[in-house]
């Protein structure tokens, strides 16, 4: 069976919203950078009730009514990279962390890189907050959704002083 998915508009552009059966694998960005996010061929199901709960929590995200999303996930990675993605999930709403913060939650301190890499690629954008880790001096970073994405959303959140880096 193939991933399923559905495109939906959004303040931060198109995304396109990724089920494997009843679990959210993954949301890609308009202008996804080629094979970031190895999927496979997808197919197209605008009514998949995981697909369309996932939307209405986005959502409801983007309208500053929601703060912690309910969804199932797939991680599909590395051992290391799912790790990475789900200290991301541990990360409140409105706050941030840095890529060392993140090395040390699980135990690899020196693996400050490979945190940047292993975020780079999650799969699940916005949900598994990895808009929410910033540089160490505090300075917006690398973010697959363009670093203006990144600058909205932390903004949504409340964190609004945070500067870009170029």
């Amino acid at each position: 069976m193939l991933p399923l998915y559905k495109t939906i508009q959004s303040p931060v552009g198109q995304l396109i919203l990724v089920a494997r059966k009843t679990r959210l694998a993954a949301i890609l960005w308009e202008n996804e950078r080629l094979n970031r996010v190895r999927l496979g061929p997808l197919e197209e199901d605008t009514q998949h009730p995981l697909l369309k709960e996932t939307e209405r929590q986005l959502l409801e995200y983007f309208a500053g009514q929601r703060r912690r999303f309910e969804l199932e996930l797939d991680f599909a990675g590395t051992d290391f990279q799912i790790r990475v993605w789900h200290a991301l999930l541990t990360i409140p709403f409105g706050e941030t962390r840095s890529y060392r913060d993140i090395a040390v939650q699980i135990g690899q301190p020196t693996a400050v890189r490979a945190v940047g890499a292993a975020n780079g690629r999650n799969p699940i954008s916005i949900i598994a907050p990895c808009h929410r880790v910033i540089g160490s001096s505090g300075s917006l970073t690398g973010f697959a959704g363009g670093l203006a994405a990144k600058q909205l959303l932390l903004s949504l959140e409340g964190q609004q002083s945070l500067q870009l880096a170029f």
